[in-house]
Order: C-alpha cells, then sequence, then structure tokens
C-alpha cells in the first residue's frame, strides 16, 4: 500500500461524515427546542462561504510554505475544531447556539477547503496514471460517509443523543492526525499569487454553479421531504441519505469505467441534463417512495460533475495543482453556501417547489462549462 493512502481516504469519509450534519440536524433544529425559522436555519451556512473563500485563496500558499503534509495537518485540526462547537453547541440554549452554528459551519468550511485541496491533488498525485479515476474514488468516498452519515445521525439520536456522532468524528479527526503521509514530491509546484490563472476561471465557475445545485437537493431535502410534504422525520433522514448514496454510487461506478469504454467528457457534458430532469420532478411528487427515488436518482445524476471538474482542472494545470484544487474546492463550498442559504430568504416569496423547478435551468450554463473545460481538457493533455 503507497504511503500515505489510507490518511488521504479517511480524511476523505470523515469530510463527508462531517460536511452533512447541519443538513442532517435540519428537522431537529426547526424543531423544539431550537424552533429554528427557514431563514436562520438557511443562514446558519453563510460562514461557509466565507470560509471556503478563505480556504481557496490560501491553499496554494499554505502548501508553498508548510508542503502538502502541513496543508493537510492544519486542515485536519480545523475540521476538528468545527467538530468542537458543534458538540459544544448541544449543551447551550437560546442564542448561544445560533453563534456556535456559526462558528462551527465558518471553521466546517476552511476545513474542508484546505483538507480537500490537500487529498484530491495527493490522490491525483498517488495515481498519477489514472488521476481521474482517483479524484472520483475518493470523491464518491466522500459521498458515501455523506450518505451513511444521516442515518448513524438518526441512530445515535434515538439510542443515546445526536452528539455522539459529531463526537465521535472530532475524536477520529484527532486520531486522523497521527497517520503517515506521503512525501512531498511537488516541491517545483507554484503557491500563492503567482499561481492564479485566468485560464482556471471556467472550472470555478462549473463547480460554483453546480454546487448550488447540489445545496439545493441536498441541504433542503429534509426539510422538503419532512416539514413540507408532512412526512414523517426518517423519511427526511432517508431522502438525504439516498441523494449522497446515489452520488456515491455513480462516483463509483463511473469512476471505474475506462474512458475507452465510456468517454469521460460526454458523461460530463450530459449529467446538467439529469440535474435538471429531477429539479423539474420532485415538485410534482408527494408519496415517500417517490421522493426517495427521485433524490436518490438526483444525486446519480449530481454524481460525476464535481471530480471530473476537478480532475480537468488540475490537469489543465498540473504547475498550480494544488491551488487549482483548493480554488475548486472554495468554488464547491461557495456554491453550496448559495444553495443553501439562499433559499432559506427566498421561500419569503416563492415556495420551495418553485424555487426547483426554476433551478432546472442551471443546466445551460452548466452543459457549455462543462463542453468547453473538457474540450481544453483534451487540447492540453
Amino acid at each position: 500500500m503507497k504511503r500515505g493512502l489510507s490518511a488521504v481516504y479517511i480524511a476523505g469519509f470523515l469530510q463527508g461524515a462531517a460536511f452533512v450534519l447541519i443538513p442532517a440536524l435540519g428537522t431537529t433544529l426547526r424543531s423544539a427546542p431550537y424552533d429554528m425559522s427557514n431563514a436562520t436555519y438557511g443562514m446558519l451556512y453563510f460562514p461557509e462561504i466565507i470560509g471556503a473563500i478563505l480556504a481557496a485563496l490560501s491553499a496554494g500558499a499554505i502548501h508553498k510554505r508548510l508542503g502538502s503534509k502541513g496543508l493537510f495537518r492544519l486542515g485536519a485540526l480545523i475540521n476538528a475544531i468545527a467538530m468542537a462547537f458543534l458538540v459544544a453547541a448541544f449543551f447551550s440554549t437560546g442564542l448561544f447556539v445560533v453563534l456556535l452554528l456559526l462558528a462551527e459551519t465558518l471553521m466546517l468550511g476552511i476545513g474542508f477547503g484546505l483538507t480537500n485541496a490537500a487529498i484530491n491533488r495527493a490522490a491525483s498525485l498517488l495515481f498519477a496514471g489514472a488521476a481521474a479515476a482517483a479524484v472520483t474514488i475518493l470523491n464518491a468516498v466522500i459521498g458515501g460517509a455523506t450518505a451513511v452519515s444521516p442515518m448513524i445521525l438518526t441512530g445515535a439520536q434515538s439510542w443515546l443523543s445526536w452528539v455522539a456522532w459529531p463526537a465521535l468524528i472530532l475524536l477520529l479527526w484527532f486520531v486522523l492526525l497521527l497517520f503517515p503521509l506521503a512525501e512531498d514530491t511537488d516541491t517545483h509546484e507554484l503557491g500563492g499569487l503567482r499561481a492564479w490563472r485566468r485560464s482556471m476561471m471556467p472550472f470555478a465557475f462549473a463547480v460554483v454553479i453546480y454546487a448550488i445545485c447540489e445545496g439545493s437537493f441536498g441541504s433542503w431535502a429534509n426539510v422538503l421531504v419532512s416539514v413540507d410534504r408532512h412526512l414523517p422525520t426518517a423519511t427526511g433522514a432517508l431522502a438525504l441519505s439516498l441523494f449522497w448514496g446515489g452520488m456515491t454510487v455513480a462516483r463509483f461506478i463511473l469512476g471505474s469505467i475506462p474512458d475507452r469504454f465510456l468517454s469521460r467528457r460526454w458523461v460530463y457534458r450530459l449529467a446538467p441534463i439529469g440535474m435538471a430532469a429531477c429539479f423539474i420532478i420532485i415538485p410534482h411528487l408527494l408519496s415517500a417512495t417517490a421522493l426517495l427515488l427521485a433524490f436518490a436518482l438526483a444525486g446519480a445524476a449530481c454524481g460525476i460533475y464535481y471530480p471530473y471538474s476537478m480532475a480537468f482542472g488540475v490537469a489543465a494545470h498540473d504547475k498550480e495543482g494544488t491551488q487549482m484544487a483548493g480554488l475548486l474546492v472554495g468554488a464547491l463550498m461557495i456554491g453550496e453556501g448559495i444553495g443553501s442559504t439562499g433559499l432559506g430568504p427566498l421561500q419569503h416569496f416563492i415556495s420551495l417547489n418553485q424555487i426547483y423547478t426554476f433551478s432546472a435551468l442551471w443546466a445551460i450554463p452548466l452543459l457549455w462549462l462543462a463542453w468547453r473545460n473538457s474540450r481544453q481538457h483534451q487540447e492540453t493533455s
């Protein structure tokens, strides 16, 4: 086994598990004793945008100064701090709960950005001959964790308390710091302002728009099913798990098929059409079975757009690989924050069903950017 492989993929699992905790707690936070409104709950995601921007701006410079090991460990430590804030929120009341959760999402945005920049770049280097597949499988692990994390949280809530799961994730982040890491092999990479290229921006725009769609599905699946459709809380949690589960299965399958059998460029280009179809169909569904199936299909449709954007973007900017990875992880968090935060206040004016229907229009820029970015990759490979 290659040195550092375990650390990379375990970090991916922990990152996915931590990332989905606030969405998984959506019904809990909107019920007693918290009683948060849609707007307040949606604003919990806003600090992720700030954290993502900080991570995107600093990932390359931190890598240049501390190396890949330093970047990895700093990201893991900040993720642990995020989990500590979430655990502290359980033992708090009133306004202090909201403040702690805002601090949690800020730290999560920074930690997610730094850690994912480190592990996505590391995966592409560990399997240099199959970088796209390695990055896709890594993101499948992240997606798998986001799929099982809500179910573990629900189980903890039923048998003990929801705080048990984030407390365990907190402990595991500290344990991960003891794992061996791969030696730095990318010492000639550019970092900081010297690493920024205008050609990076189409990849970043693609990921921001994609992440708005992912956030619209992932962060509001629980609320749409459990609150808007008045179905059981467990059904809402299952819808969220099936969304991430569909994403994970798609990533494992598509990441494992060689490009000569199934063109990654064409799968990348077709994915936005699947997302649009799910946005159009979900508002018309009422039964639990239909909604669960639709969110699973939405996850499958979303599955490969981000990892393929990452793989194509890093391949096109090899000398700025960590900065490129940091930028795209930051773009992912910014889009997630917009999709999660923006939908709360927007529901004062139009319903969540209408928001989903209009969101199908995102497929237009996503398709154009996928076409452009995959052509650029073809030309530079």
